[in-house]
């Protein structure tokens, strides 16, 4: 069995270029939270992958909360008014050579979304539930260009047969439980 995806598998550049994205959760008319992920469009390093909206810092941004904003209103059209930032959570190093700045944000959902098609395929309200449920966790041995050897990587399985792996993972794993104990909700 290969051994498990880690870190130290790639090196992180000592040069990282900032970027900040935003973790948009919101209750539906049930009280069920969920999450909105985006799934990327097939270009790029991350083509196809799912997403919180977000992306590189620009020199105009005010700050990275900004830049998570900014970013969030391009691609999802997520109006910054419909957004109430819970916490700013700790930053994930990617070997892709990004810092990533993620903001925890209760928002109002828009009747509909309206995506950047360049950017973004789809978008997906993922409920927390789903997530939470280890029936939807699993780990598969991967080998993905630019890989060292075969790798064990963690991922949630989501509707449509898509993968949550990676840096999203990272971002949203510490927060499940907190947020399903109504932990940052308001």
């Amino acid at each position: 069995m290969p051994a498990p995806l880690t870190p130290n598998d790639f090196p992180i550049p000592k040069n990282l270029r900032d970027s900040a994205v935003l973790v948009p959760i919101f209750q539906d008319a049930a009280g069920e939270l969920h999450v909105v992920m985006v799934r990327r469009s097939s270009f790029g390093v991350h083509g196809g992958q799912l997403a919180f909206p977000g992306g590189k810092h620009e020199p105009t941004d005010a700050s990275l909360l900004a830049t998570a904003l900014r970013e969030a209103e391009e691609e999802v059209g997520l109006a910054p008014t419909d957004v109430e930032v819970l916490a700013a959570l700790p930053t994930v190093d990617v070997p892709s050579g990004y810092r990533i700045a993620p903001f925890l944000a209760q928002i109002r959902r828009p009747q509909v979304w309206q995506w950047q098609p360049r950017e973004v395929e789809e978008v997906l309200e993922i409920p927390l539930r789903r997530l939470a449920d280890p029936a939807q966790h699993a780990e598969e041995d991967w080998q993905l260009p630019g890989w060292p050897g075969p790798r064990r990587v963690a991922f949630y399985r989501i509707a449509g047969g898509h993968k949550l792996w990676g840096a999203s993972y990272r971002i949203i794993t510490p927060l499940l439980q907190p947020l399903l104990d109504g932990e940052f909700v308001k």
